[in-house]
Protein backbone atom coordinates (compact mmCIF):
# COMPACT_ATOMS: atom_id res chain seq x y z
CA UNK A 1 0.00 0.00 0.00
CA UNK A 2 2.90 2.31 0.69
CA UNK A 3 4.15 1.88 -2.87
CA UNK A 4 0.76 3.00 -4.17
CA UNK A 5 0.77 6.15 -2.02
CA UNK A 6 4.34 6.92 -3.01
CA UNK A 7 3.43 6.48 -6.68
CA UNK A 8 0.43 8.80 -6.39
CA UNK A 9 2.52 11.47 -4.70
CA UNK A 10 5.32 11.29 -7.27
CA UNK A 11 2.84 11.39 -10.18
CA UNK A 12 1.18 14.48 -8.69
CA UNK A 13 4.55 16.16 -8.14
CA UNK A 14 5.64 15.33 -11.69
CA UNK A 15 2.34 16.46 -13.23
CA UNK A 16 2.31 19.78 -11.38
CA UNK A 17 6.08 20.17 -11.93
CA UNK A 18 6.93 20.60 -8.27
CA UNK A 19 10.52 20.48 -7.06
CA UNK A 20 13.18 18.16 -8.36
CA UNK A 21 10.60 15.50 -9.29
CA UNK A 22 9.63 17.60 -12.31
CA UNK A 23 13.01 16.80 -13.86
CA UNK A 24 12.68 13.03 -13.42
CA UNK A 25 11.72 10.74 -16.27
CA UNK A 26 8.19 9.34 -16.26
CA UNK A 27 9.70 5.85 -16.00
CA UNK A 28 11.26 6.72 -12.65
CA UNK A 29 8.00 8.24 -11.42
CA UNK A 30 6.03 5.09 -12.32
CA UNK A 31 8.41 2.63 -10.60
CA UNK A 32 6.40 2.58 -7.30
CA UNK A 33 3.35 1.30 -9.20
CA UNK A 34 5.38 -1.59 -10.63
CA UNK A 35 6.66 -2.36 -7.13
CA UNK A 36 3.08 -2.32 -5.80
CA UNK A 37 2.00 -4.79 -8.48
CA UNK A 38 4.97 -7.04 -7.68
CA UNK A 39 4.18 -6.89 -3.95
CA UNK A 40 0.51 -7.76 -4.45
CA UNK A 41 1.39 -10.61 -6.82
CA UNK A 42 3.83 -12.05 -4.27
CA UNK A 43 1.42 -11.56 -1.36
CA UNK A 44 -1.38 -13.37 -3.16
CA UNK A 45 0.84 -16.16 -4.51
CA UNK A 46 2.54 -16.86 -1.17
CA UNK A 47 -0.67 -16.89 0.87
CA UNK A 48 0.39 -13.86 2.94
CA UNK A 49 -2.89 -12.03 2.29
CA UNK A 50 -5.07 -15.00 3.23
CA UNK A 51 -3.00 -15.70 6.34
CA UNK A 52 -3.48 -12.11 7.56
CA UNK A 53 -7.24 -12.32 6.94
CA UNK A 54 -7.48 -15.54 8.94
CA UNK A 55 -5.44 -14.01 11.80
CA UNK A 56 -7.77 -10.99 11.96
CA UNK A 57 -10.85 -13.23 11.93
CA UNK A 58 -9.42 -15.38 14.73
CA UNK A 59 -8.62 -12.30 16.84
CA UNK A 60 -12.14 -10.94 16.33
CA UNK A 61 -13.67 -14.31 17.19
CA UNK A 62 -11.58 -14.64 20.37
CA UNK A 63 -12.41 -11.08 21.42
CA UNK A 64 -16.11 -11.82 20.94
CA UNK A 65 -15.83 -15.02 23.00
CA UNK A 66 -13.93 -13.21 25.77
CA UNK A 67 -16.47 -10.39 25.80
CA UNK A 68 -19.37 -12.83 26.07
CA UNK A 69 -17.64 -14.84 28.83
CA UNK A 70 -16.88 -11.72 30.83
CA UNK A 71 -20.50 -10.58 30.52
CA UNK A 72 -21.60 -13.95 31.85
CA UNK A 73 -19.00 -13.79 34.63
CA UNK A 74 -17.17 -16.89 33.40
CA UNK A 75 -13.86 -15.29 32.51
CA UNK A 76 -11.38 -15.19 35.37
CA UNK A 77 -7.83 -13.94 35.37
CA UNK A 78 -6.56 -17.49 35.92
CA UNK A 79 -8.33 -18.91 32.84
CA UNK A 80 -7.26 -15.85 30.86
CA UNK A 81 -3.56 -16.46 31.76
CA UNK A 82 -3.77 -20.15 30.95
CA UNK A 83 -5.26 -19.48 27.51
CA UNK A 84 -2.58 -16.92 26.66
CA UNK A 85 0.15 -19.34 27.63
CA UNK A 86 1.53 -17.55 30.68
Amino acid sequence: MWFLFLGLITVALKYFEVGFVAQWSWWVVLIPFALAIAWWAWADASGYTKRKVVERENERRQARIDRQRSQLGLLTSRSNRRRRGR
